[in-house]
């Protein structure tokens, strides 16, 4: 399976000593992706009832870095803005109001810290995956 070689990947790299590496940085960033897509999935899924994983995927790339850049901008209160403009991308890219935004993010991060269990417990030591593009 994919996902198991590339968890397989990402735990050599981190006891191979290579944590601070580019590679270690672009396999981490694209598992966290992934798995924040995963999120946005489920979400969607169970909610408006879409099923596009590329489209949550775009959704995680576009709201993770729209977060990333008014938290940075704006410390102090950037946290909630940042959220508040993440519901906004998702409710604009999926059908519904903000209702169904708030609640395809809830089922994303519930999502989120089910496959955190689940990897844990499949794989001792895996850690610095996080889940980009859904607020944890």
């Amino acid at each position: 399976m994919v996902l198991d070689s590339v968890v397989a990947s990402v735990v050599s790299l981190q006891a191979g000593g290579f944590e601070g590496s580019i590679l270690a940085s672009i396999v981490v960033f694209v598992v966290s992706l992934l798995i924040g897509g995963l999120g946005i999935y489920v979400g969607a899924k169970v909610i408006v009832d879409v099923e596009d994983y590329t489209y949550a995927i775009g959704t995680a790339l576009i709201g993770g870095l729209l977060w990333g850049i008014i938290e940075f901008f704006v410390p102090l209160i950037g946290g909630i803005l940042a959220f508040i403009a993440y519901l906004w991308i998702v409710n604009r890219r999926y059908p519904g109001g903000w209702i169904e935004a708030i609640l395809i993010t809830l089922v994303a991060w519930l999502a989120v810290v089910v496959v955190f269990i689940v990897l844990s417990l499949l794989i001792p030591g895996i850690e610095g995956i996080g889940a980009y593009g859904v607020p944890t």
